[in-house]
């Protein structure tokens, strides 16, 4: 296999993370369903869609980098399986949406960080194919941190604070 050079094992990270939160939405727009919250599983759908368009934008980025994009590629299967381990770790069968929520917003968070290095790295490499990705990627990722976030609050603030759980 191909030795990956910082910037291309990022781009492999980013897309990778792209590939878990189709899954993580999916599963968090489930809980959602499962408990009326039908007003947030269309923004979790549009959030779907967004990571999946994503990885499919990742992937071909990863096809310039010559006689990379396997080893890129595998990289964002490494990451993709350990995000859906983490996932499984924090969501059991007693989840709510909130906890859906707790967890898109550490994902979402981590996300962002990864395509801001991703974009510093690039900034030294100067691949105008990365610059493109991470001008088009990096604010919807954003978007997607303060959705989840606000989600979040307003989520808990119909808990009732004094409920045993």
């Amino acid at each position: 296999m191909a030795e990956l050079t910082n910037l291309e094992s990022k781009l492999g990270e980013v897309v990778g993370l792209a590939l878990a939160a189709q899954e993580a939405t999916q599963k968090v727009a489930k809980l959602a369903s499962e408990g009326g919250d039908e007003k947030v599983v269309g923004t979790l759908d549009r959030m779907h869609d967004e990571a999946k368009e994503t990885a499919e934008r990742g992937t071909e980025v990863a096809g310039s980098f010559e006689g990379k994009k396997t080893a890129i590629l595998d990289e964002a299967r490494e990451v993709k399986q350990k995000a859906q381990e983490m996932m499984k770790s924090y969501l059991d069968q007693a989840s709510d949406a909130l906890d859906g929520f707790e967890f898109l917003t550490m994902a979402e968070a981590g996300e962002v960080g990864h395509w801001e290095i991703l974009g510093t790295l690039n900034e030294r490499a100067g691949k105008s194919e990365v610059k493109e990705l991470v001008d088009w990627a990096l604010p919807i990722q954003k978007r997607h941190l303060e959705t989840v976030r606000s989600t979040s609050l307003e989520l808990a603030s119909e808990e009732d604070p004094n409920e045993t759980s």
